[in-house]
């Protein structure tokens, strides 16, 4: 799966789950709810920027502080193409791959980027070109099994194909 796309903003180090979906903002759990809480409490121009350009890039630890799966569905409903973040929380990481939200790692993406980039991404390969600097760099590549969860769309995805139900 190779993604080509701007980066609508370079995020720090510690972004937590619970700003990335604030129960401030958060009145049902549906999938359009969520969208439109993502980001608020962190960045309340984040749907502005997302017509820009799909892409974010974090830094270190990106959805700390909770295991709560709405961080990373917000995000996905949101329309938020690709995430690179030099390093995702652990429950975090596992919860986007679950749910299909396009992720990778790369320890030092926010060194090299900036917002407005223009990205393209194989996130099979790790591969990474700002096309706007004209660099290169290489993200952590996910297991074939992780990888085949996270591009079908989802866990869910998954097991709805493989049992033949849809």
């Amino acid at each position: 799966m190779v993604i080509k796309d701007r980066v609508l903003e370079v995020y720090p180090d510690n972004v937590s789950a619970e700003l990335i979906a604030h129960t401030r903002y958060i009145t049902a759990l549906t999938p359009q709810i969520l969208g439109d809480a993502a980001m608020l409490a962190v960045d309340p121009d984040f749907h502005a920027k997302l017509k820009n350009g799909g892409v974010m890039a974090a830094g270190w630890n990106f959805g700390c502080n909770s295991s709560r799966e709405w961080a990373p569905a917000a995000l996905y409903h949101s329309g938020v193409k690709l995430l690179i973040a030099r390093s995702f929380a652990r429950i975090f990481y596992r919860s986007a791959i679950n749910i299909g939200l396009v992720i990778m790692e790369c320890p030092n993406i926010t060194e090299w980027v900036k917002r407005g980039d223009e990205l393209e991404t194989d996130v099979a390969t790790g591969a990474i070109r700002n096309i706007t600097a004209g660099v290169s760099g290489k993200g952590t590549v996910l297991p074939e099994s992780l990888l085949r969860i996270m591009t079908a769309g989802g866990l869910m995805e998954v097991l709805k194909a493989e049992s033949g139900k849809k």
